[in-house]
C-alpha cells in the first residue's frame, strides 16, 4: 500500500539561515529533546546544514517511493528516511545522492544503512546514516509513505518540522518560529562568549575559574565540613 501526501509548507529561509549558524552541540548545553540517536552519523565531513523536512517510510527491500521523493523535493528540504528497523538494505546510493543533490536537497538522513560512499563524497552530498550496507533496495513497487510523520533514531518527525545536522549530530525541531528562533539565537550568543573565554585560558586562566566551577565547588566542599 502507498501513501502519498502533499508537500508541506517550507519553513522560511531567514529562520532557517539563521538555525544553520548554530551548532546542535551548542544547542545540546540547553535542550535534551528532538536529538536523534547518535548511532545515525555522518558519512563523511559534512558540513552543518538546516533545512525542512520532508519524510518518507520504506521498509524492507522496496524503494519506491524514495524514488518519487526525487520527484518532490524542492531547495531547502532535507530528505529523512525511516526504514523501519531495517539495517540490511540501503536505498540511498550515488545516483540518488545525486539525483537529491540536483533538486536542491540540502541532505538526506536515513534511519537505516547507505551505500555508494565514495558517491557520495565525490558528489559532497551530506548523508547521514547508520552504517554502509552493499545489499541495495530495489524499485519493485510493493509499499511506500511519503510525507507522514515518522521516527528517526528515536524521534518523532514531521513533515515541515526544522532540521539542524553537521558531524556532532542531528536535531529536530517543531515547526515553530519562536521555538526555533529562541534555540538558535541562545546558542548564537554561547559560541560567541566561548571565543573571549578561551582567550583568557591561553592568557593563562583556568577553565573551571572562568566558569565558576571551582568557587561553586568550593561553597559545596565548605558547606560538607559544616
Amino acid at each position: 500500500m502507498f501513501v502519498v501526501n502533499e508537500l508541506p509548507s517550507q519553513i522560511d529561509p531567514a529562520l532557517i539561515a539563521l538555525l544553520e549558524r548554530a551548532e546542535p552541540a551548542t544547542i545540546g548545553h540547553f535542550l535534551h529533546y528532538g536529538f536523534v540517536d547518535p548511532a545515525i552519523s555522518a558519512r563523511w565531513q559534512v558540513p552543518r546544514i538546516a533545512g525542512t523536512a520532508v519524510t518518507v517510510r520504506c521498509s524492507g527491500n522496496d524503494s519506491t517511493i524514495v524514488h518519487y521523493a526525487l520527484g518532490q523535493l524542492r531547495p531547502g528540504d532535507i530528505l529523512l528516511i525511516d526504514r523501519v528497523g531495517d539495517v540490511k538494505h540501503a536505498p540511498v546510493g550515488g545516483g540518488v545522492a545525486f539525483a537529491a543533490r540536483e533538486a536542491g536537497c540540502r541532505g538526506i538522513i536515513i534511519d537505516g544503512m547507505a551505500t555508494d560512499i565514495q558517491e557520495v563524497r565525490d558528489y559532497k552530498v551530506p548523508v547521514w546514516s547508520r552504517g554502509l550496507s552493499a545489499i541495495t533496495t530495489k524499485v519493485i513497487f510493493q509499499q511506500g509513505q511519503f510525507c507522514v510523520p515518522v521516527s528517526i533514531g528515536g524521534v518523532a518527525v514531521n513533515p515541515g518540522d526544522a532540521v539542524l545536522a553537521d558531524e556532532n549530530g542531528i536535531l529536530v525541531l517543531p515547526a515553530n518560529a519562536a521555538a526555533i528562533t529562541a534555540a538558535a539565537e541562545r546558542a548564537i550568543a554561547m559560541q560567541a562568549a566561548e571565543g573571549p573565554r578561551l582567550a583568557e585560558v591561553a592568557k593563562g586562566k583556568r577553565l573551571p575559574d572562568l566558569n565558576g566551577t571551582n568557587a561553586k565547588l568550593r561553597e559545596i566542599l565548605a558547606a560538607q565540613k559544616n
